[in-house]
Parts: C-alpha cells; sequence; structure tokens
C-alpha cells in the first residue's frame, strides 16, 4: 500500500513533464471544491428560507380557518369557539374580523388586511404581543387606534401619534349613491414579525371599532384555530364538523398556502440539480487530466508491470490518484461551505456595502434577514454525491492503465 500510495503522490504533484496535467488537475479540484461549497451555501440558505417562511405563516395565520355562510343562521361564532376549545389538539380558537381597506396618510394610499381580535386574544398572539418595536399593544384594547408594521411605517414615514384614514371598500347607501366609509384611526403601535408582507400589509384594530366600521353581522368574518401539531389540520377540522353538523367553510394551511411552498420546495430540487453540475463537470476534467497522466506514464506502467506490479495495484494506484482530487476538494469545499453559511449574513452586508446594490431584497424574498439552516444530513449527501462523481470518473482510466499490455508500451514508446 505505501508502495502505491508513494507513486500515485508523485504522480499528483512531482515532476515538470506533467506541469499542463497540474493545471487540468487544479482546475478539476478547484471546481470538485467551489461546486461543493456552493451546493451547501444555496441548500442550507433554501432550508433556511423554507424554514422562516413556515414558522412565520405558521404563527401569523391561523392553521384552521373556519367561516359560517350566510345562509347558516343556526350557528354562532361563539359556539364555534367554544366547541373547537374544547378539542385537545387546540392551542386557541379565536373569533376574528378580516376585511380589506385603504389606508391614505398626507395624500398616499395603501391597501391594507385589517384585523382584529379580542384584545385579550391578541395578547396571546406571540409573534404580535412580542414583537412591538414602537408605541403600545395595549392601545388597541379600544377607541380609534390602529396596530400597523413597520414596512408600512417606513413607507409612510409613519410614528406613534400620526392620524390616518381608512377607507372601507363598502360604502354607505344614501340618497346621493354610495358613500366610501371612512374613519381616522391613530398609531398606537408599530410592530414588525420580520416577514416583509405581513409588516407592509396588515393593520390590527380594536374590535369593537372594528365590528361597528365594518357593520359586521354576526360579531366576526371567521375564527383562527392554532394546533399543537400544524400538520393534523384534516383530523381536527374533521372532529370540529362532526361537532358542528351545520354547512360551514373550512380552510386549512395547507390549502391556503399550498401553491406557495410547493413552489418553494420544486425550487430547491431545481437549484440542487443544476449546481449539481458543477460537480459533474468537474468530474469531466477528472477523467481527461487522468486520461493524459495514464498516457504521460505508459513507459512508467510498463516498467512497473515487468517488475512484477499486478493489474489490480496499477488499478489501485489510479485510483488514489483521481479519487484524491475529488476527497480533498470535498472537504475543503465543506469547510468553505459551512463557514461561508455561518457568516453569511456579514458576507451579505459588506457586499451589499462595497457595491451599492441590494443583494437581498426584502420586498421580493419576504424575508428581511438572509436565514440559513445547515442540515447535516444533506451536507453528508453532498459530499457523499460528489465522491461518488469523482470515484466514478476515476473508474475507466483506472481500467485502462491496468489493461495496458507492457511489451507494447515499452515498443511504441
Amino acid at each position: 500500500m505505501n508502495f502505491t500510495w508513494q507513486i500515485a503522490l508523485r504522480y499528483l504533484w512531482n515532476g515538470r513533464r506533467e506541469a499542463f496535467v497540474k493545471v487540468i488537475t487544479g482546475f478539476s479540484f478547484l471546481g470538485i471544491c467551489l461546486g461543493v461549497a456552493t451546493l451547501i451555501i444555496v441548500m442550507s440558505v433554501m432550508n433556511g428560507f423554507h424554514h422562516e417562511l413556515l414558522d412565520k405563516t405558521l404563527k401569523f395565520n391561523s392553521h384552521i380557518t373556519i367561516s359560517i355562510p350566510a345562509e347558516n343562521q343556526k350557528t354562532t361564532y361563539d359556539d364555534l369557539v367554544t366547541s373547537a376549545r374544547h378539542i385537545p389538539e387546540v392551542t386557541s380558537a379565536d373569533k376574528l374580523i378580516n376585511r380589506q381597506g385603504m389606508l391614505t396618510f398626507k395624500g398616499n394610499a395603501h391597501g391594507v388586511s385589517a384585523r382584529a381580535l379580542q384584545y385579550n386574544d391578541l395578547k396571546e398572539k406571540e409573534i404580535i404581543a412580542k414583537n412591538i418595536v414602537n408605541g403600545s399593544l395595549a392601545s388597541v384594547q379600544s377607541g380609534n387606534s390602529i396596530l400597523i408594521g413597520q414596512r408600512l411605517a417606513e413607507k409612510f414615514r409613519l410614528s406613534v401619534g400620526d392620524k390616518l384614514s381608512l377607507i372601507s371598500p363598502e360604502g354607505n347607501i344614501s340618497p346621493f349613491g354610495v358613500i366610501p366609509r371612512m374613519k381616522t384611526f391613530v398609531v398606537g403601535g408599530v410592530f414588525e414579525v420580520g416577514m416583509f408582507q405581513y409588516d407592509l400589509n396588515v393593520v390590527y384594530l380594536p374590535y369593537d371599532t372594528a365590528v361597528e366600521f365594518y357593520k359586521v353581522n354576526k360579531g366576526a368574518d371567521e375564527i383562527e384555530i392554532y394546533l399543537k401539531d400544524p400538520f393534523m389540520t384534516d383530523y381536527v377540522m374533521d372532529k370540529i364538523h362532526r361537532e358542528n353538523p351545520t354547512q360551514l367553510r373550512f380552510i386549512g394551511w395547507n390549502r391556503a398556502h399550498s401553491s406557495f411552498f410547493q413552489a418553494v420546495k420544486i425550487e430547491r430540487n431545481v437549484m440542487f440539480l443544476i449546481l449539481s453540475l458543477i460537480v459533474i463537470i468537474a468530474a469531466f476534467n477528472v477523467i481527461s487530466g487522468l486520461i493524459m497522466i495514464v498516457k504521460d506514464k505508459t513507459q512508467d506502467i510498463a516498467i512497473l508491470r515487468t517488475m512484477g506490479a499486478s493489474r489490480r495495484s496499477i488499478l489501485g494506484l489510479f485510483l488514489i490518484v483521481g479519487s484524491s482530487v475529488g476527497v480533498i476538494g470535498s472537504v475543503l469545499g465543506t469547510i468553505l461551505g459551512l463557514v461561508f453559511c455561518q457568516n453569511i449574513e456579514s458576507i451579505r452586508l459588506f457586499l451589499e456595502k462595497i457595491t451599492g446594490q441590494t443583494i437581498f431584497d426584502a420586498e421580493i424574498y419576504y424575508l428581511s434577514q438572509l436565514p440559513v439552516i445547515i442540515d447535516p444530513q444533506e451536507i453528508i449527501g453532498i459530499v457523499s454525491m460528489a465522491l461518488i462523481v469523482s470515484f466514478m470518473a476515476t473508474l475507466y482510466p483506472a481500467w485502462k492503465a491496468a489493461n495496458l499490455e507492457p511489451v507494447k508500451a515499452l515498443r511504441y514508446d
């Protein structure tokens, strides 16, 4: 084994005649290293992106939404809340008003989703209650206070105490036609959940004020239900339906956001396939470099064979030469990828500072920071894939070297 390794190392690094071969070997090594590092970085970012979106979506939006059709006059929202809260899998069930509106401030307008929860229920909604960056959550207990997101506050340059108007798409009927329904609110607090879409487009009103302003007939538009396990939506919906056999409308989070998360999953898989091509291209360079080494070392191989080296030894020799590139490249690529992932936010801010360009736009990607989650199993899979591809790339050149006839090689060299 020592004999085989010594010759393999000489073929990899020593000798002047193989300068061009060294260049090809260097590019092969660099390609595998960067391919593995890029795969680790991108897949870790995609994992973090998917996890953060799922986490914030499930915390901000209900796991199950139930509404009562207008033709159902028997069931009330209070009955549904009481029924849902008795189910062990349910952590909370609250009445919700969820309407559309147009906010106006100093001639600027922006469409928003106007929501309202009873104050005690809003206090239990941790993603809002624990992320108040300005003002107070208590301001929306009653009156004309409004709770807005940080991105909306930045867009309109709003601060606590500023007055703005909310216009309802449903107007009041008068002898002169439909008059838009409008009400002035005072900014009582600003929240930031870290997801651009919600920080810009969602506001919270006092519950009683929302009922009066939107003229909510049944006291609520729907109930929002949160579960201990978000993946038990179908089971809980079926259980609620059995206890309330009247006509109801159920929407689970997995159906309400299915297209969005499916798109993220497809994008993740496509990115993996595309970036894997870097490793495969680098493997072709391994084949080219190893074939050139075999051609260059034809006389050496013939001499080794005449001295008693077996086909198996020659095969092992060139497998070591080719595989070493893949192993070293994969190890260094893994280290590079992990270091990059650990410092990705600092690197992003540095690149944005020196280039003056926005690399991670929160308005496009929904999140305020670049998320990263390193999955050890995925790292093992990426490295294993790189090693297998590298090893397979060495098989044909190594086989050709092992089957080289010493007499013919010495005759024509």
